[in-house]
């Protein structure tokens, strides 16, 4: 932000412990007081399992972020044990789709299918679709076909440092 950069969403992983801690709300509060980060700029990444281990509370604090202004996704989609009734209750922004399906796309007929059906469903339920681990052309051109929302991968930007990542996003 300070370099002119355009807006842009930080992604940042919870774990189960900080998901349940009681502060999680406040220290979040805190941490965008203190960085200047608007609430939109934030992005909380949270596990399938996480929401299952107590899906009354996780409810009422994804429902408190959400009104901060600050979007969810369940990472890693797919990979757990989650009830579709419980996922349309869920207030979240974004489904990821987990790159254990998309590493074989798009010659691996069950996991094409999987990743549509992904795709169809969390569209249904006005999500934003996120593809991870992708690293081919052919996997991003099948995601593109497809409705994906957003990729994200080593076909699309290995890891940078900061000053590298200023120059990608300005070219």
């Amino acid at each position: 932000q300070r370099e002119g950069l355009p807006p842009m969403r930080i992604a940042v992983n919870l774990s189960a412990r900080q998901f349940a801690h009681d502060g999680l709300l406040a220290d979040i509060a805190t941490a965008l007081d203190e960085t200047g980060l608007v609430p939109s700029g934030l992005e909380l990444e949270i596990t399938e399992s996480m929401v299952m281990q107590n899906p009354e509370r996780a409810v009422v604090t994804l429902t408190r972020l959400r009104e901060m202004g600050i979007s969810v996704s369940i990472d890693d989609f797919g990979t757990g044990y989650s009830s579709l009734g419980y996922l349309k209750r869920f207030p979240v922004d974004n489904v990821k789709v987990d790159r254990s399906f998309i590493k074989d796309l798009p010659h691996d007929q069950d996991d094409a299918a999987i990743t549509r059906a992904v795709i169809a469903m969390a569209q249904s339920l006005r999500m934003r679709v996120i593809a991870e681990g992708v690293e081919t052309r052919e996997q991003l051109n099948f995601l593109h076909e497809h409705g994906c929302d957003e990729c994200q991968g080593y076909y699309l930007s290995r890891p940078l440092p900061a000053g590298e990542f200023a120059l990608l996003v300005r070219s």
